[in-house]
């Protein structure tokens, strides 16, 4: 049965095994803590301290609600992608499998799509740090600041990956340790320890706890979803972690408990503490926090570490990027010259290509400096949903194959389909729901065309495929 299993095949009529061992070459060299910090420090940024302003905006009090439905459909992805990782450890993670259990064009689209989203991720990230930066220094223009951090992350993506991931453990860290301290202070401030009570007026003194009624929760959930995108990211570090099978679904499970607790537990302290109507992307929603009650030099602690937080998500996204198209390199998707691997094991030619969205960033900064934050993770938006969507309709064809050929596999999923199925369904709303976001109707505009763009490269790929062996 195993050798059977061994030799089955992807519905391109290649050997799973051999799509598979293209990606050999990668040092495992990531902890499981190291992997969970990833998954932390790609997810925790921009979409808790920046984003997180638009959320309250369209959602009000209500933005909680809106966040646990968002943990929710997050959790069915989770389950999904923590089944297909321990089965299958990779670099290129959802792309590759997608490649094996539904078509080639699948595999093509997803890394392909999720490559250009992140790419304007790592951008809307590095923005977002030039805002930070305006904290202290109002006259210095966010393209210096762009160009200095460009620079600094190309570099920490092409050292070993040993270095990276212990670099990375540390400036995540940073940010968990002081969520905690913000959620221990924010506490203390709302329930009046140590400090004059505020108790929970701002939860319903401005419109309600429903000021924009359950429309301004659906719409609120959209924003959540980006604020949760990233943690799939741990998906992909299974081919450079050693005992992946145990790691990647513990660092899953992990990334994701935290995720809800600080998500929740900041914007509960947030919205009570700032009314929700004087919140925007002028600065973070955490730093105005701590200005409002003027405690001594705390405003400048937490720009700190939300500067530090973008930075590290920065760092995380384009770790992911270089996956993602050393994964194509190595599928005959892209040049095979992004393939290649340095000396310590690290795909420095994917990083440099990769590192086009800081390019995107420093240019849109420059002449389009007020509303470049929203105009890039609306571009970005399309990806992060296509691809968890992507990932649940593997899930459900990962599931058939195993039950057919009578596999037994890790289980972290309910039984049967149905929440991945759930999972699909929300997300396709979530999706939809960006047309009457403000600033997000670019993702269902770029979106589709995307896709149509992608297809036909797929076609044109495949086309001078069959016909290499002829010339």
């Amino acid at each position: 049965m195993n050798e059977l299993q061994l030799k089955s095949e992807s519905p391109s009529n290649v050997p799973r095994a051999e799509i598979l061992d293209r990606e050999a070459g990668l040092h495992r060299g990531l902890t499981s803590w190291q992997v969970a910090m990833i998954g932390l420090g790609s997810t925790i940024g921009t979409g808790l301290f920046l984003g997180s302003a638009l959320s309250v905006k369209l959602a009000g009090p209500a933005v909680l609600v809106s966040f646990f439905l968002g943990a929710i459909i997050t959790a069915t992805v989770m389950w999904a992608l923590a089944e297909m990782a321990a089965e299958h450890p990779a670099a290129g993670s959802f792309g590759l499998y997608a490649e094996m259990y539904l078509h080639p064009w699948a595999g093509f689209a997803i890394r392909y799509t999720y490559w250009l989203t992140l790419v304007f991720v790592v951008g809307s990230e590095v923005v977002a740090a030039s805002i930070y930066c305006k904290y202290w220094w109002p006259a210095v223009p966010s393209w210096m600041w762009i160009a200095i951090f460009s620079l600094a992350l190309l570099y920490a993506n092409t050292i070993s990956i040993k270095s990276f991931g212990a670099f990375e453990y540390w400036f995540a860290m940073i940010k968990v340790v002081t969520i905690v301290a913000f959620l221990i202070l924010g506490a203390a401030l709302l329930f009046g320890v140590g400090f004059p009570g505020i108790g929970g007026a701002n939860f319903t003194a401005y419109g309600g706890f429903f000021p924009n009624g359950l429309s301004g929760v659906g719409l609120g959930v959209t924003m959540a979803i980006f604020s949760f995108l990233g943690l799939e990211i741990v998906g992909a570090t299974a081919g450079e972690t050693a005992n992946p099978s145990v790691a990647v679904p513990r660092a899953l499970r992990r990334t994701l408990s935290f995720l809800v607790l600080f998500y929740l537990g900041g914007l509960a302290i947030v919205v009570g503490i700032v009314p929700w109507s004087e919140l925007g992307l002028g600065e973070s929603p955490f730093v105005r926090v701590f200005r409002s009650v003027g405690i001594p030099g705390a405003g400048n602690v937490m720009n700190f570490v939300v500067l530090t937080a973008a930075l590290s998500s920065a760092m995380c996204n384009l770790y992911f990027t270089a996956r993602l198209l050393f994964s194509l390199a190595r599928g005959g998707y892209a040049p095979a010259s992004l393939g290649k691997l340095s000396k310590r094991g690290m795909p420095v030619a994917a990083v440099l290509a990769s590192g086009v969205g800081l390019l995107v960033a420093f240019f849109l900064s420059h002449f389009f400096e007020a509303t470049a934050f929203v105009f890039m993770i609306g571009v970005a938006f399309f990806g992060g949903p296509f691809v968890w969507i992507t990932i649940l309709a593997t899930h459900l064809a990962f599931r058939r194959a195993n039950e057919r050929a009578g596999k037994s596999i890790l289980r972290f999923a309910p039984p049967g389909p149905w929440s991945s199925l759930f999972g699909l369904i929300a997300l396709l709303a979530v999706l939809i729901s960006t047309w009457w976001v403000p600033g997000f109707r670019v993702t269902m505009v770029a979106g589709p065309a995307w896709l149509v763009f992608m297809s036909v490269c797929y076609l044109i790929w495949a086309r001078v495929v069959r016909e290499k062996p002829n010339t």
